[in-house]
């Protein structure tokens, strides 16, 4: 019976070296092939961790998490993303006949990329921010107000508003540019992975090795 224990308690720690060795073998630089003007860099750390990196034009942006190794398929999360992209910092009444939003930053060069949605009695109406970074409606009672950044672009946020205000500040939460990785897959083959890519669709992208 110590024999057959010993044989499993053998294979079993082989089987863990042989899994430790193929993450060992899978880390390192892999770089986005295919996409015109721009650029994906993801890195497999030796340690599971791992970090994302995106240039697109003007717009740089990151992302980090745990990956894993399920067979041949590598597998990318990053931690549960905050609810809202945007923060409001202050509401009331003004006397103006306006309905007024206004977003700060100290980087004022990219405050007229954020579009605005807002839901009224009379329907939805929309316009983008100024370089001031103000957008303006005329008033009337006010249901939600909905913001994107148009160079991350995943997502709007929404924020139920008192309708009997009528001037809204908000501010960039610092996580904006981050890239959550929900369940990514990628499948590995030498110096290759190929599947999802986090910001495109489709799921047949190549990272090549370093």
């Amino acid at each position: 019976m110590r024999k057959i224990y010993t044989i499993i308690f053998l294979l079993f720690i082989s089987h863990i070296m042989c899994a430790q060795t193929s993450q060992d073998s899978i880390a390192g630089r892999y770089f986005l092939q295919g996409v015109m003007e721009m650029a994906s860099i993801l890195e497999l750390n030796a340690d599971s961790t791992f970090n994302f990196f995106y240039s697109y034009g003007a717009v740089d942006r990151y992302g980090n998490g745990k990956w894993s190794l399920t067979g041949d398929k590598i597998i990318l999360n990053s931690r549960q993303r905050p609810p809202l992209d945007f923060k409001m910092v202050e509401s009331k009444v003004n006397t103006d006949n306006r309905i007024t939003i206004q977003i700060l930053d100290n980087n004022k060069a990219l405050l007229h990329y954020v579009y605005c949605v807002v839901s009224t009695v009379s329907g939805e109406h929309d316009a983008d921010a100024n370089s001031e970074g103000i957008i303006s409606f005329p008033k009337e009672p006010i249901d939600s107000i909905s913001l994107l950044f148009r160079l991350c672009p995943d997502r709007y946020s929404t924020f139920k508003v008192d309708k009997n205000l009528n001037f809204f500040q908000f501010r960039f939460e610092r996580w904006l540019p981050e890239i959550f990785l929900d369940h990514i897959q990628l499948k590995y083959e030498e110096k290759l992975l190929i599947g999802q890519h986090p910001l495109l669709k489709g799921n047949t992208y190549k990272f090549s090795r370093e």
